[in-house]
């Protein structure tokens, strides 16, 4: 009777269930599909490729042309110290001027004032300067002592007769007197109370002139452009810088 209960039991624990052996892996779901971040990552990689192929593309375009750094008053030409070389980008609708072409450039004038620091275009020069309507140009050779230390285009001066008190005077001892009343008129006087020097002789480099005169031209109205010349050629003009520069 114990044999058999013994084996019984074993029986009963032999056909319960085994577990699990070690080392065989738990079943995992299966993986859900997401098309649309799949999409969205092949779209940004077509996107960033092309836009380094547009970079590439427009590095390609780019020219070297000429840039302005100082201010060019009209009538005047482009030089090595008021110009420098930029990269832009191509466009056939703007007349850049190349930097291979600046030795052409230096052979025309500004045809208006050209600021600094912008880049230049065909259109800025030509074979003579543009004087304003109602303005004119006129031409001074000045002794030293006539003009002010530093005198530089652009700047707002006063122009003024002298000498003339002088002449008068000694016109006076020859007739007697009769002219005395024009050599009152004739002393110191403003010819032009404001005007803005276009151009002036460079006295620091290669262009200093031999003579110690200095050539000198001022933008002027036209009815002021008379008395101006006429001074100007007896020598009797002197230059003071007034407000305004």
């Amino acid at each position: 009777m114990k044999i058999q209960e013994r084996t019984g039991a074993g029986a009963g624990r032999s056909a319960a269930p085994a577990g699990p052996s070690v080392g065989e892996r738990l079943p995992t779901p299966p993986r859900e599909r997401k098309p649309a971040l799949a999409a969205l990552a092949v779209l940004l990689i077509l996107v960033g490729a092309l836009g380094a192929t547009m970079l590439v593309l427009q590095a390609g375009d780019r020219i070297e042309v000429v840039k302005i750094t100082e201010e060019i008053p009209a009538g005047q030409a482009v030089n090595d110290s008021n110009t420098t070389s930029v990269m832009v980008a191509e466009d056939p609708g703007i007349h850049y001027v190349k930097w291979s072409q600046l030795d052409a450039l230096k052979k025309l004038k500004a045809v208006t004032t050209i600021p600094g620091g912008v880049v230049a275009v065909g259109e800025m020069f030509g074979e003579e300067a543009k004087v304003p309507e109602g303005k004119a140009l006129v031409g001074l050779s000045l002794k030293e002592g006539q003009y002010p230390a530093g005198l530089k285009s652009g700047a707002t001066v006063a122009a003024y007769r002298v000498g003339g008190t002088s002449r008068s005077g000694s016109s006076d001892d020859a007739d007697g007197g009769s002219a005395g009343s024009s050599g009152s008129s004739g002393g110191d006087s403003v010819i032009v109370d404001k005007a803005v020097v276009d151009y002036v002789q460079d006295t620091t480099g290669d262009d200093l002139v031999s003579s110690t005169n200095l050539p000198v031209t001022l933008l002027v109205d036209d009815a002021q452009a008379a008395a101006l010349t006429q001074a100007a050629t007896n020598g009797e003009v002197a230059l003071v810088l007034v407000p305004g520069n």
